[in-house]
């Protein structure tokens, strides 16, 4: 018998630049989601690793150091394999870079289906040791899949998106510059201190908040290279209109690759008073949904659906948490839901400190939970859009 489903905590890594020289680069991706299985024992004193049903993660490049189940083989290097329930179980997700959101509703809907009354659920990528595209997987380097499946780089995709609603680059530039501004003043302002695990670095380090417009105007188009190759004829296969793509991204308009992991203590009532765990906002529901794969837009349709689902409109919504892969994305998303920016990512997002893809979608949900706390609100929804038109959201309520 089933019961509803609760956020009893939340800790990420910091996220590193996604490169030799980033902050992480020394960390095996192991190694960062085994420090944050020891961090929620750590700080949660009667949490016993018996009493976990699953680890759910997230992971985008399933390759190499990130093969394997990862997700089960860190159960066993944390120690986690002990208890009279014998060893906890793992299982990995990949819904692209939505994957570690949709860990998250995974394992909400186990529990209140009843299956499951405490799981980890979360996510990790490693850019810096495990590159995005690592797997070889047909999608990346079969020209005739990718033909069929009118699949282009997600960069040439938010160009597109660009040009049809109209966003100019000043338009992009000035929202990633909202994205740094934002994300250094919460981090002046502690926003982040209880829920960073320090795993050899201590803050976002690709987060600048000395960023002004004159460092971004003369960066060029990141991905007009891609298009004159070929993406761009992909993209407009079977489109009146427009009739091309105007390159308007750059490389601080379109998130730059991370290390990083995220994990989120999921479960029913019962387990959590047991424990001594304190629920911090009930999962709602979710949805993941597919659009048309030449674009970036499939996270907000996501929110919509999960809005609809409730009876709920973005009047309703007190913080909106959405993954910020490109600017264009994230211009849409605030036109759709009239969501300025003290609603839509009030603590910086993606733009500004990274896109450890796999992780990324746990950490949405979990700085979802940490700005509900910090305004006081009670509704917050959660999305992020993965590559081919993929993308997840989820809602939390903090009402009782």
């Amino acid at each position: 018998m089933g019961g509803e489903a609760y956020l009893f905590d939340f800790v990420r890594t910091a996220r590193g630049r996604g490169s030799a020289d980033g902050g992480l680069h020394h960390r095996t991706p192991l190694d960062l989601v085994t420090g944050l299985l020891d961090a929620l024992l750590r700080r949660n004193p009667r949490l016993d690793p018996a009493e976990v049903d699953d680890v759910v993660l997230g992971c985008m490049a399933q390759h190499g150091e990130q093969g394997g189940n990862l997700a089960r083989t860190a159960t066993l290097l944390a120690g986690w394999d002990r208890g009279g329930r014998g060893g906890v179980p793992g299982v990995m997700v990949n819904r692209f870079c939505a994957s570690g959101l949709d860990a998250v509703a995974q394992v909400a809907t186990r529990v209140r289906a009843g299956e499951v009354g405490l799981a980890v659920a979360g996510g990790v990528e490693s850019s810096s040791r495990v590159p995005e595209q690592a797997d070889r997987a047909p999608l990346w380097t079969d020209v005739d899949v990718v033909r069929r499946t009118g699949s282009v780089h997600p960069g040439v995709a938010a160009d597109l998106d660009a040009t049809v609603d109209g966003f100019s680059r000043e338009d992009l530039d000035g929202f990633a510059l909202e994205s740094h501004h934002k994300a250094a003043a919460a981090w002046r302002a502690g926003a982040f201190a209880d829920s960073v695990v320090d795993l050899g670095l201590g803050h976002d380090e690709l987060v600048r908040p000395d960023l002004g417009r004159d460092a971004l105007t003369p960066l060029p188009p990141a991905f007009a290279g891609l298009g004159a190759d070929g993406q761009d004829a992909l993209a407009l296969t079977g489109r009146g209109w427009p009739t091309r793509v105007d390159h308007r991204h750059t490389d601080a308009t379109s998130a730059s690759p991370a290390d990083g992991a995220a994990l989120l203590l999921v479960g029913d009532l019962t387990t959590g008073h047991r424990l001594g765990l304190r629920p911090r906002a009930r999962v709602v529901t979710s949805a993941v949904v597919a659009t048309d794969p030449v674009t970036t837009l499939a996270g907000q349709e996501a929110v919509a659906l999960v809005l609809r689902r409730c009876g709920l409109s973005a009047d309703d919504v007190d913080v909106f948490a959405f993954g910020e892969a490109f600017a264009a994305q994230c211009l849409r998303f605030r036109r759709a839901f009239d969501a300025g920016p003290e609603r839509l990512n009030p603590a910086g997002g993606t733009l500004a400190a990274g896109h450890p893809a796999g992780a990324a979608g746990a950490i949405v949900v979990g700085e979802c939970l940490v700005e509900l706390e910090r305004n006081a609100g009670r509704v917050g929804a959660a999305g992020i859009s993965g590559a081919v038109g993929l993308g997840a959201g989820l809602l939390l309520d903090r009402s009782g």
